[in-house]
This record gives structure tokens, C-alpha cells and sequence, in this order.
């Protein structure tokens, strides 16, 4: 690319090669010559009021190629897309960019822009896929024949060395306001898709030279087994290409005794091809973005499991036989709106809670914090801990009290002036219930603004139970603490609910990937399944990062520094609070504490992967170990009321009263719990530079406290890098024995009140707003 000009006059600046490529387009007409002509006079010293009066152009036309020569040279001048309608228009391409450009669909003109087409070709595509402002809530993908004016998402991919065909699926009715925060950047979309386009392209390139591929047959079954997995949905095989020697079709297939007719589901799955007016490269991408902002659960996480797939597909060795690609989208989540409290009590209320309480600046949730960790202070107080003016404060602050979240104490005489009002929270002005999923019991409690407990049940639960009974216990659960708390509880102040489950989670879709101990549900999209029970804003978090944000919003002053929540639960994890937020990480699964804990002791598996530690899950090592150092084995009834711990949390409890009681064998099987805890702990400390680390979850018991507090605080002293320049406090919670499902609650509180400069993302993606 030749340097861009230093100026463009007077003539003699312009070198001899410029000129000449400039004249030369002068000469030809066409686009170009206006543009070179713009650049020679104003080398030859024109103002641009002059150019436009010879050109006939306008002033901004003859500013714009000046300013663009100058910055860009002949590149600037010669690469700028054309306005108007090319000769042809890719209309996927189009609605990809208008899906996920900033502002969503109201963006066509950036698009077009972008794209070097009128405003009025975007407008229509836009309306042609019935994606427009005022346009039916569902799009129309105008497939040939075009698919049912319904919800859509990618449900499945076939591809062998003969044909590559998409499966949609469509279900009727009220669509979901999509969650705002949940869908990939056209960055993320490329690398999403490029793998599905690296191996389409090897599979067409294979099927023309004549390489030999799997039988139609193969297709036939898979849709089969596709329309057998998802009967609640319209299935649509969409042929993205297809080499000339294949059928017309399955069901031409069939007919041709290629396959027996019992294979294919004829009438299930309708057969279409993409639209005219786009390539299978840019239909592929416009409905994973179709799919991906309109459904939560179409997250990130589901095209990796497609493209994990693909490279399996790829990874076969040229003229070895390659299995076809038949990935089937396992989980999408049940009919939207259907089921609403269809199991609600009679008489329940109706909690349509929502952001009621909406702030309307960064300054008033900062006054809020500032009130929640001093408990009562003054307007002037505030004044001076923020740096706000007193004016502001007052502002604030009357608002507020006028809407209930502050309230006046008594006054206070001063040396001077008159008695000041000192302010604070009123604890019954939101309330939000919590419920932790634990592989043995479930929990659910409400609490006020305070963080008290209004009220708590407990249910117990078995990983064998089949997970749309769980979805449907779990609704239940919450529903039926609500109806208890109802007396105390304000409808116009109920924020939300707060679920706290083990990791690993995908938040953006609400989906429990590979819980501990529940492996029935995995990959289940709990989020959004309880969407469908309650009408008001639902957030999602891994338990230990729950009970960080409860320890955070509960321990007011004492925990207004960073720090991280070391939570001894089935499993041990971190709940990371860095820099005055919560830390979660890209993948909202920061704080796994397993691995850091098998480096720091140096315990690797065969294949060079840290193991997974026993001591990482308490209630299973500790009476293990205590048996095999001479305690006799615990016995637990089978059964048991309601909320009673049994099993593993049964054996574990009765250790640690023993070892409270001074049983060696119990108390050295603590200890080396502990030690091994500690040591990640250690690790914890030497990256994260933070000096207070707090203990808690179900499993950090009373008999247990002080085993696990001595070790580690003697560790994360003793051996840091920096433990000349820090102190390390190790504290209990001030949680509850609920601390995960008060953890929950208090994330709804998290995402409404704290001020955080940067976007606001979980209170953005989940909470209306106001």
C-alpha cells in the first residue's frame, strides 16, 4: 500500500506515480473520476468551495475525498464500498449483520453502511425475514419452501461426502424476550462457524472427486432419531448442498429402496433448501445468530459442542472411511409460557416481582453502599466517605427515603448546628428468595435487604430423580416459601430469585453442565426451565460465587475488602470477591478449586492431568480416612424424615462430633483435610495478593470450625512469597448453614444495588428494565 500524502497541495507535492493513476481516472469516468479529480485540483491549490463549483459537487463530497487522500492515499480513494444495490445481494449476510450489530436490528443503516448497500435493501430483507421494528415477534426464514413463522433454533447437523443438510426446529407460540448479554460477537460467530465451514468444504471437495461416502440411509435414521428425541418440535432438514449423484430427497430414498420406509419419518420432518438469495456459508451464520439471540439456551457452549464434533469428522485421514457427522442438539428447554403455576396452590399469590426499585444513577447505588456498610450514618458522613456534594446527598437520599429503601433514625446532637438525622437501610423495603440445589437436599429461603432470614424450607432430593420431576420440585419448593412468607413480604418489593448451583455452569444459558453427584442432570438448562414458573427475573450462580456475594452483601463493613470464600461443600470451591465486584470469570466458572489443590501437593494422574482429589470432597474423605485410621465406621439409617442428613453427610457429621470430642483418628482425618485445602489455599494467596480468606458452606460445621481455621491460617502465614509485607485473616462466614441459598438471594440484591462502573451485566441480562 503506497504511503498516505502529507498534503495535497500545492501542485508539485503530488509524486509523478499519484498523478498519473489520477489522471488516468479522470480520463476513464466511472466512480473514480470525481474522486481524482477532487485530489488534483486541490493539489493545484483549490478550496473545496471551488471544487464543488467546477465539479458540481458538494462541499462535504469535495471534503470527504480530500480529507480521505489524505489519510489513506490511493487505497483511501479506491477501496470504499459503493452506496446503491450490488448485483447481488447475499441476504443472510444481511441479516447476520443486522442481528448482531450494536443496537440490534434497529442498526440497518450501520449495516448498510458497512455492507455498501441502501438503506432500503437492508429495510428489505429486514422485512422480508420479518425482523423489522413492528413485525410479527418470531422471524420468517424464507427457506425454499420457507419454514412456519415460529421460534427457531439449530437443532442438529448431518453431513457425509454426498451432502450437508441443517435441522431446524419450530415450535408455535408466545416467544421469549431474548436475554440481553447472551449472544456471541460476530468475532465469537467466526470462529463458531469456521469449523463448520472448514469441513463442509473438505466434504464437497471429497464427494466431486468421486470418493466413496456413507448410504442415504444414514440420514433417514439420523432425522428419525431426531424427530423421536424432540416430538414437541417442528423438525426442518435444510439442505445446505448436496452432490449430483445423490436422491432428490429421503423420501426419494425411499422410494428408490435406497432405505426401509420404517426409517424414515415421513411427515415429521419437512425437507427444504436455503433461500435463493444466499450462500449455505452465510445461511449457516444467520440462523446461529437467528438461534443465539433469541434463545438463552443457545449458548456459546452449544456450537463448541458442534465444532468438538466437526473436528472429529476432519481429524480422518484422507481415503480412510469417515463416519458422517450426525450431532443432535440434546436439550432445548420446554414450551415457553406453558405451564405457568399450573401446580400453583389455590389462592397463591402471584409474585410478579421485578426491578420495582430502580435506581437512576451510579451516585444512588453508591450512597446505598455506603449506608449498607456503616449500618447508620449521616448525610454528611456520606457526603465526606464519597465525595459527593452535600447537595447531591441530600437529593439522593430524599429520594430514597420517599421510596422506602432508606429510613431516618433518631437524631443525634452535634457540637454545633443543629442535631443531625442519620439514615439506613430499611430491611423490609426488598426482599428475594434463594434456592440451593445440593445432591441431597434443597434448600430455599427469603430474606430482606438486611440479609434476616423471613423464612426457610428444606426438601430433600436423590440424584436418580428424573429431571423434569426436579425442575418441577424445585418450582414447587419456591413457590411454597413464598406463600409462607406472604405476610412479611411486599409484593411491590420482591426483586427476584437467585438459584445457587454446583459448578460447572454455562450462565449465559442457565444450564447445569456436569454437577457432582448428579449426573441425570447434566446439560439440563434449569435457568431457563424455572423461567417457565415464574413470572419475575430469575438469576443463576455457581454456589460458591453465591455465597460470596452473600458474604459480601451480609457482612456489611467486615467484608469491604477483596477476599475469597473457600466453600467446603460436596466439593470444595472459591467464591472470588476482587476490586469491589464479583469475580467470575469468561465462562462465569472462576474459583474451581480441585486442580490448584493437586499442583500445590504435587498429585498428577498418568496422563500428566492433575487428579481429582478426595480431600476436595469432605463429606466422602473424612470418614474414609477416619475409618482407615482406627474410628469405627459409622452407621446410617437408610431413610429418614424430611431435611434429616443421611449418607455421606450423615458420616461426615458424626466425625466431627468426634473429633470435637477428641477422637484421634477423627481428628487426624480432619487435619489432613484441612492441609490439603490449605495448601490451595496457600496457592490462592500467593496469585490473587489477598489478605482475608473466608470459611464456610454446609460442611464447614461447628466441630469441624477449628481444624480447618488453624491449618490454614497457619499455612497462608508461613509460606506466601509476600508474607513479609501481608497477614493473612482466616475467618468463619457469617453466614448460616444456608449459605449457598442466602448467598442466591443476596445476588439479586448484588446485581440491583452495586455500584459498578462498568456495565451493569447481570442486572442488564436478567432484570427489566425499568
Amino acid at each position: 500500500m503506497p504511503e498516505a500524502p502529507q498534503d495535497d497541495g500545492p501542485a508539485g507535492s503530488l509524486p509523478p506515480e499519484h498523478r498519473a493513476v489520477l489522471t488516468r481516472w479522470a480520463e476513464e469516468g466511472g466512480p473514480l473520476a470525481t474522486r481524482a479529480r477532487v485530489v488534483l485540483l486541490a493539489a493545484d491549490g483549490l478550496r473545496d468551495a471551488e471544487i464543488s463549483r467546477r465539479l458540481g459537487v458538494s462541499r462535504q463530497t469535495a471534503g470527504t475525498w480530500r480529507r480521505r487522500w489524505r489519510s489513506a492515499g490511493i487505497d483511501g480513494l479506491g477501496h470504499r464500498p459503493r452506496t446503491g444495490r450490488p448485483a447481488t445481494v447475499d441476504e443472510a449476510e444481511v441479516v447476520t449483520r443486522t442481528l448482531l450489530a450494536p443496537g440490534g436490528s434497529g442498526a440497518s443503516r450501520a449495516v448498510a453502511r458497512e455492507l455498501g448497500l441502501s438503506h432500503a435493501t437492508v429495510a428489505g430483507i429486514r422485512r422480508r425475514w420479518r425482523l423489522s421494528p413492528g413485525e410479527a415477534p418470531v422471524p420468517s426464514v424464507p427457506t425454499r419452501p420457507p419454514l412456519p413463522g415460529a421460534e427457531v433454533w439449530v437443532m442438529g447437523l448431518y453431513v457425509d461426502l454426498r451432502r450437508a443438510v441443517l435441522l431446524a426446529g419450530t415450535r408455535q407460540g408466545a416467544p421469549r424476550r431474548p436475554a440481553a448479554g447472551t449472544v456471541p460477537g460476530t468475532d465469537v460467530l467466526a470462529g463458531l462457524t469456521s469449523a463448520v465451514e472448514t469441513v463442509l468444504t473438505a466434504a464437497m471437495a471429497r464427494g466431486a472427486d468421486g470418493d466413496t461416502s456413507p448410504a442415504y440411509g444414514g440420514l433417514a435414521e439420523y432425522l428419525a432419531e431426531a424427530a423421536h428425541g424432540h416430538p414437541d418440535l417442528g423438525l426442518h432438514a435444510i439442505t445446505l448442498w448436496e452432490t449430483a449423484d445423490g436422491p432428490a430427497s429421503p423420501q426419494q430414498a425411499v422410494r428408490d429402496g435406497l432405505v426401509p420406509q420404517q426409517t424414515m419419518p415421513d411427515g415429521l420432518v419437512t425437507l427444504h433448501r436455503i433461500p435463493a438469495r444466499s450462500t449455505w456459508r452465510t445461511f449457516l451464520r444467520a440462523m446461529i445468530a437467528l438461534d443465539s439471540t433469541g434463545h438463552p439456551e443457545s449458548s456459546r457452549r452449544v456450537y463448541l459442542d458442534l465444532a468438538a464434533e466437526l473436528e472429529r469428522y476432519a481429524a480422518a485421514r484422507p481415503g480412510t472411511p469417515r463416519a458422517a457427522v450426525r450431532w443432535l442438539r440434546e436439550n432445548v428447554a420446554g414450551r415457553p409460557g406453558a405451564g405457568h403455576h399450573a401446580d400453583s396452590p389455590a389462592g397463591s399469590r402471584s409474585w410478579s416481582g421485578a426491578d420495582r426499585i430502580d435506581l437512576g444513577s451510579f451516585n444512588e447505588c453508591v450512597v446505598i453502599e455506603t449506608v449498607r456498610l456503616s449500618g447508620t450514618i449521616t448525610r454528611g458522613e456520606i457526603a465526606h466517605r464519597t465525595g459527593l456534594t452535600q447537595q447531591s446527598v441530600s437529593r439522593i437520599a430524599r429520594s430514597l427515603l420517599n421510596r422506602g429503601i432508606l429510613i431516618e433514625d433518631a437524631q443525634r446532637r452535634a457540637a454545633s448546628g443543629k442535631p443531625r438525622t442519620p439514615v439506613r437501610l430499611c430491611g423490609t423495603a426488598a426482599h428475594a428468595l434463594g434456592i440451593h440445589i445440593d445432591p441431597e437436599v434443597l434448600t430455599a429461603v427469603v430474606i430482606d435487604l438486611d440479609g434476616a432470614i423471613v423464612r426457610t424450607r428444606t426438601r430433600p432430593v436423590t440424584a436418580a430423580i428424573d429431571p423434569a420431576e426436579f425442575v418441577r420440585r424445585v418450582a414447587a419448593l419456591g413457590r411454597e416459601t413464598l406463600a409462607e412468607a406472604r405476610g412479611s413480604v411486599r409484593e411491590d418489593g420482591f426483586l427476584g430469585i437467585g438459584v445457587a448451583v454446583p459448578g460447572p455452569v454455562d450462565i449465559a444459558s442457565g444450564t447445569v453442565l456436569g454437577p457432582p453427584l448428579m449426573s441425570a442432570w447434566g446439560d439440563l438448562p434449569l435457568l431457563y426451565l424455572l423461567q417457565d414458573h415464574f413470572p419475575c427475573p430469575v438469576l443463576m450462580e455457581k454456589d460458591s460465587t453465591a455465597a460470596a456475594a452473600g458474604e459480601r452483601w451480609i457482612g456489611r463493613d467486615r467484608r469491604a475488602r477483596d477476599f475469597a470464600y473457600l466453600y467446603l461443600g460436596t466439593g470444595v470451591g472459591t467464591g472470588l470477591y476482587l476490586n469491589g465486584d464479583l469475580y467470575r470469570g469468561i465462562s462465569a466458572n472462576a474459583g474451581e478449586f480441585g486442580q490448584l489443590c493437586a499442583i500445590a501437593l504435587g498429585r498428577m494422574a498418568e496422563d500428566g492431568r492433575p487428579e481429582i482429589l478426595p480431600e476436595c470432597n469432605p463429606p466422602v474423605s473424612v470418614p474414609e480416612l477416619a475409618v482407615r485410621g482406627g474410628m469405627r465406621p459409622v452407621r446410617v439409617a437408610p431413610g429418614g424424615a424430611p431435611g434429616d442428613a443421611s449418607g455421606s453427610t450423615a458420616a461426615y457429621l458424626a466425625v466431627g462430633e468426634a473429633a470435637a470430642a477428641g477422637d484421634p483418628a477423627a481428628a487426624a482425618a480432619v487435619r489432613e483435610v484441612a492441609r490439603a485445602v490449605a495448601q490451595g489455599a496457600l496457592s490462592l494467596v500467593d496469585l490473587l495478593d489477598i489478605d482475608l480468606i473466608v470459611l464456610g458452606g454446609p460442611f464447614f460445621t461447628e466441630d469441624v470450625a477449628g481444624f480447618y481455621l488453624d491449618e490454614i491460617a497457619r499455612t497462608v502465614n508461613a509460606f506466601p512469597t509476600a508474607r513479609r509485607l501481608r497477614r493473612v485473616a482466616v475467618e468463619p462466614s457469617v453466614l448460616s448453614a444456608e449459605a449457598a441459598a442466602v448467598g442466591a438471594a443476596s445476588t439479586i440484591f448484588h446485581a440491583t444495588f452495586a455500584p459498578r462502573l462498568r456495565e451493569r451485566e447481570r442486572r442488564t441480562r436478567h432484570l427489566p428494565a425499568g
